[in-house]
């Protein structure tokens, strides 16, 4: 593995909300990529789905899967669900303009129960809440482990420092941490 970026022209760009208009350009785009050599895929992203970001993710790892080379280019602002994305990369292929922010934190969620009826149905709703719960904090602690992979931190003390509080990084601090090769 090469620790610079083989290319500032991007084969794929993605920008945006993560949703399934951008999975959807993502195929597009994946579909017309070049079959050949390393592929440099950028992202700029306010964050979004977590389920899509993971879609996405899964397909990147695919993807490598088939000795193909694949770069992260953070461009400006990668947040939420695009570090996800940024995830399926390996460190030593992850790289940022020297503008970019990233946000890490703890997944959220909004719910409102109404319970209404018998002890057990109400209890029941109840249940199926928590179960949701327990998966997302299942399936954040895989993400975490994704992306300190690699890198100088566990993923624990990224856990930690999301629990005290959203965990917004410079370009540079991401490099310090050891989460990205460098900053373009």
């Amino acid at each position: 593995m090469t620790s610079t970026l083989p290319s500032l022209a991007s084969d794929i760009r993605l920008f945006g909300n993560v949703n399934e208009a951008m999975l959807s350009e993502f195929f597009r785009q994946q579909a017309e990529a070049k079959t050949s050599g390393p592929i440099v895929f950028e992202l700029s992203t306010n964050g979004g789905d977590a389920e899509v970001g993971r879609r996405i993710a899964e397909e990147l790892r695919l993807w490598q899967l088939k000795d193909t080379e694949i770069y992260f280019f953070g461009k400006t602002y990668v947040f939420s669900a695009g570090i996800t994305i940024m995830s399926a990369i390996p460190k030593s292929r992850r790289f940022l303009t020297r503008d970019c922010e990233l946000l890490i934190h703890e997944r959220k969620m909004t719910a409102t129960i109404n319970l209404d009826g018998a002890l057990r149905s109400c209890r029941a709703k109840v249940n199926d809440v928590l179960a949701e719960i327990e998966s997302g904090q299942r399936l954040q602690s895989e993400g975490f482990a994704k992306l300190a992979e690699g890198t100088s931190l566990t993923a624990g003390e990224i856990e930690t420092r999301v629990l005290d509080k959203d965990w917004y990084l410079t370009a540079q601090q991401a490099v310090d941490h050891g989460l990205v090769e460098a900053v373009i």
